[in-house]
């Protein structure tokens, strides 16, 4: 049997409360983290993902104590990403209670960091996220700093040479799907899926629950990322995975 789906809420968290935005702008408040984290623990979400998403761009490090709050609340895997620059970062975060980190801008400018990662601690400790966005000349750019700032790398090599490299995950999220609703950027992460010799974990465009169906059926996605839909209780967890049992995806209940 194939390995189950994961359905993985993520707190985008900023001034340590949990925000939401569309295009990685227009952040609007939704929640106490320490709160949305137990709820998804409760309701059976298969993870827990908490990104600190301004910390690279504010050149600081991931609030600890936020952490070490969501982690006491859960019973689920956590990662968590933004800020995490070296070797004692990780170490940090994984004594606060994570279970994995999320790296995505300092990978972009410190490839081998990935390599470090996966030496000391395992590559399943290390997610590499990537923010990608689909532009007029037909390519998928990847971006730093939380979208802000476009660098020279594609998304294909990119999370090839990352997998190359020792990561044991890929978040892609695409840039032009966030907050949008609209459904996943599946033709890419078919691609990835193909290409890629590990799992890989959908995120931006959730809005429906068509569209995680159609991200682990058209877009051969490990995984589905979502965080207003179940931030703002538009789908439930519990409702969300019997509708996928309902359509032959085999996911935990």
């Amino acid at each position: 049997m194939p390995l189950a789906k994961r359905i993985i809420p993520c707190l985008d968290v900023k001034n340590g409360q949990t925000v939401k935005g569309t295009n990685f702008v227009d952040l609007r408040q939704a929640g106490d983290p320490v709160e949305l984290g137990k709820k998804y623990s409760d309701a059976n979400a298969d993870e827990l993902v908490f990104l600190d998403i301004t910390a690279s761009y504010e050149g600081r490090k991931t609030f600890t104590d936020v952490v070490k709050r969501v982690a006491a609340n859960i019973s689920i895997p956590f990662s968590v990403g933004g800020g995490i620059n070296e070797l004692k970062d990780v170490d940090t975060m994984l004594n606060a209670g994570a279970d994995k980190v999320s790296i995505n801008s300092a990978a972009l400018r410190c490839p081998s960091l990935i390599d470090d990662i996966a030496s000391h601690f395992g590559s399943q400790v290390c997610i590499v996220a990537i923010d990608a966005r689909f532009e007029d000349d037909g390519e998928w750019h990847c971006y730093l700093n939380g979208g802000r700032l476009r660098t020279d790398k594609c998304l294909a090599e990119w999370a090839k040479e990352a997998a190359d490299r020792g990561a044991g995950e890929i978040l892609f999220t695409s840039m032009n799907h966030d907050g949008v609703k609209c459904g996943f950027a599946n033709d890419a992460l078919a691609m990835l899926a193909d290409i890629l010799p590990i799992p890989v974990i959908a995120s931006g465009g959730a809005g429906s629950m068509k569209d995680f169906r159609d991200t682990f059926i058209e877009g051969k996605s490990d995984a589905a990322l979502a965080a207003s839909v179940f931030h703002y209780n538009e789908i439930s967890i519990p409702d969300l995975k019997k509708y996928l049992r309902s359509e032959n995806i085999n996911v935990r209940i």
